[in-house]
């Protein structure tokens, strides 16, 4: 006992010490916040191939712009993509003109989304901690430092955010964008506390805080009459968001703005937060930023840009079933269960702890204490809105995850240790030392609600722990690799992922035995982490390997191979990875009847050369009924046959698939 107290008051002892130093705390922080966002993000990011079907499409896209200089209009495949908005094709073409054309340049732009989201949440929760500690007239660098890493570490180390991290598409650089607006929203709200009426606005000096790991900017209410622009923050905000319709449309601007709206709504602060904000100023530099590329492609394209993004693409997904990606109701439960695990069966206690329903308690609080209240809108609107919604997709409720990563890194700041240093007049007095670092009470005085929880953290890990050793039995089978599951289970992967898991339940249930509630976080992440170096990180490589890679062999077979103006099919399967790696135009055609009426028509025009690629899954390409003498093998990778169709050869003779 003697030597748990001396290293936990070492610890203790050790935050006072960096936090007297601004510049050793900076630097501390950022390294750990470095080392985060490496392992999550960083690690292996372009080490694998381009993932079909949709990533290929964004780097495609991005390169044709690099190429043609064209930064208006997207094309993949010589036809116009009106999927996305541009700004993520801009930054992968600024990534290829950086680093070249490759997988790392596809992605760096997610990855860099991701980690200033994680950066800024650190900062956005250590300013909530440390302004809770001058309401308190205390001070706590130990719980300040650890729960701002543990919602740094929450947000960054979870299955969603590190899966769409890894990966050249928008759905990233849109989190990073509307997550990182509505922090800065609250940042701009809860520094104008006791701001009163549109007279007021923020005069920002930059004033050492004694409790921040680096210097925060205060904020200081002065009377400047008829001021033009709202604080710093707020006008971050605006840039944001139109980041945030840049890169996915009109949702970057309507879920942050119901999040918003409904919040200050609920804590009766709506007309005070919205003169503080300039509303129409903020309006202005929305439109500014957001609008001119949007009238350059309509005025380039337009009906068909209308009709295709804010017709098809936003209005029927939110309305229709798209592309068949329909689900039942309770989708998102299981999106956010298993995307958020294993810290998702914290939300519940995380959530019922702020009792979000008592509104005359929240609106006597200080607006920064309202913080919790936020993340909760936050969180809610956001599955709310696409629980509605009737396209579903895993990806969609991807901005909400930093929301979840600070409800439940709030819950365990009630659990720390609570060393505190009192100010009395100019000494100070280290109070309770030996109480704080004592072993938290007992269950009598914690939360039954929190209690269940950590069993039920023990019964999802045995269950997690229980699917993966038995994985190959709940996988379906994948085309492209014939012998799936046996392969899998030769890797030993599942093996590896279910004793990482069954590890962690054990030690949780060891921690809420022996009653030391505050180690139950750390074992989840120090379990996630082990999951993603010996299991998610061979496990991407293991698909590259099988699924991926012969598609990459083919492309460059294809390059060394195709004749001048030979023209390349695609049978069967659509992998625009080929189109990407190839930098040829590939014609897709679904069934063996239209490749043999297609292979006729091109016969009879009298092309040159004389032939066409095909490339087709080995079931369809046996389906056509070729002669051997019809055509040319070149390569066979995987379930993939490549091969050169020679018109001449069928001048007289009739194809028969029957």
């Amino acid at each position: 006992m003697i030597m748990k107290l001396s290293v936990k008051r070492t610890v203790d002892q050790w935050f006072n010490k960096i936090e007297k130093n601004p510049s050793l705390s900076v630097t501390l922080s950022i390294l750990c916040l470095m080392v985060i966002g490496w392992v999550a993000f960083g690690w292996n990011l372009g080490n694998t191939g381009l993932v079909d079907e949709t990533e290929p499409l964004f780097a495609e896209a991005s390169r044709q712009m690099l190429v043609t200089g064209d930064w208006i209009t997207p094309f993949f495949d010589g036809e116009t993509r009106f999927d996305k908005p541009a700004l993520i094709y801009w930054c992968q073409a600024i990534a290829y003109k950086i680093i070249g054309v490759n997988e790392w340049a596809v992605r760096l732009p997610s990855a860099i989304a991701a980690f200033g989201l994680i950066c800024l949440a650190f900062y956005t929760v250590h300013w909530y901690l440390t302004k809770q500690d001058e309401l308190e007239q205390v001070s706590r660098p130990t719980r300040r430092y650890l729960i701002s890493f543990i919602a740094a570490a929450l947000m960054a180390l979870n299955a969603e955010t590190i899966i769409w991290a890894r990966i050249g598409v928008s759905d990233m650089l849109l989190t990073g964008c509307m997550a990182s607006a509505l922090l800065c929203f609250f940042l701009g709200y809860a520094g104008k506390e006791g701001s009163r009426g549109a007279e007021l606005i923020t005069n920002t000096s930059a004033k050492l805080s004694t409790s921040a790991p680096f210097p925060i900017l205060r904020q200081s209410s002065v009377q400047v009459p008829h001021a033009l622009f709202p604080n710093k923050w707020y006008l971050a905000f605006y840039v944001l968001i139109a980041g945030a319709i840049l890169t996915k449309g009109p949702v970057g601007i309507v879920l942050p703005g119901l999040i918003v709206a409904a919040f200050l709504l609920y804590v009766g602060k709506f007309r005070e937060a919205l003169r503080e904000m300039r509303l129409l100023v903020g309006i202005l530099i929305i439109i500014g930023l957001s609008v001119p590329w949007y009238a350059l492609v309509i005025s380039r394209n337009g009906w068909n840009y209308i009709n295709s993004f804010f017709g098809y693409h936003n209005l029927e997904r939110f309305t229709e079933v798209v592309n068949g990606h329909s689900a039942p109701w309770y989708f998102y439960f299981l999106v956010v269960l298993l995307g958020f695990a294993p810290y998702s069966v914290y939300l519940p206690a995380s959530i019922v702890r702020l009792k979000f329903w008592q509104r005359s308690h929240w609106r006597s609080q200080e607006r920064f204490q309202q913080f919790g209240l936020f993340a909760w809108f936050w969180f809610a609107s956001i599955f709310g809105f696409f629980t509605i919604a009737v396209t579903k997709l895993p990806s969609y409720v991807l901005p909400l995850m930093p929301a979840a990563a600070i409800l439940v890194a709030l819950l365990w700041s009630d659990l720390l240790p609570n060393t505190e240093t009192k100010n009395d007049h100019k000494t100070q007095i280290h109070v309770g030392t030996e109480r704080a670092f004592d072993q938290l009470p007992a269950s009598s005085s914690i939360s039954p609600l929190l209690l269940w929880s950590g069993w039920l953290n023990v019964v999802f890990l045995s269950f997690l722990a229980t699917a993966l050793f038995n994985i190959t039995h709940i996988l379906g089978t994948d085309p492209a690799i014939s012998n799936f599951h046996e392969l899998i289970q030769k890797s030993g992967i599942p093996v590896i992922a279910g004793v990482i898991w069954l590890v962690s339940a054990v030690l949780v249930g060891g921690l809420l035995l022996s009653r030391r509630w505050n180690y139950i976080i750390s074992i989840n992440l120090l379990g996630f982490v082990a999951f993603l170096i010996f299991v998610l990180t061979p496990a991407s490589f293991f698909i590259d390997r099988e699924r991926q890679l012969p598609l990459r062999e083919l492309s460059a077979v294809i390059l060394e191979a195709k004749q001048p103006g030979e023209e390349l099919i695609m049978l069967g399967f659509k992998k625009p990875s080929v189109v990407f790696y190839s930098h040829i135009h590939v014609n897709y055609l679904g069934f063996p009847q239209e490749a043999v009426d297609h292979i006729k028509n091109q016969a009879a025009k009298g092309l040159q050369p004389p032939s066409l690629l095909l490339l087709a899954e080995q079931k369809k390409f046996l389906q056509m009924d070729l002669q051997p003498d019809d055509y040319k093998s070149l390569s066979t990778k995987s379930a993939y046959n490549l091969v050169r169709v020679h018109f001449k050869k069928k001048k007289n003779q009739k194809i028969d698939i029957s």
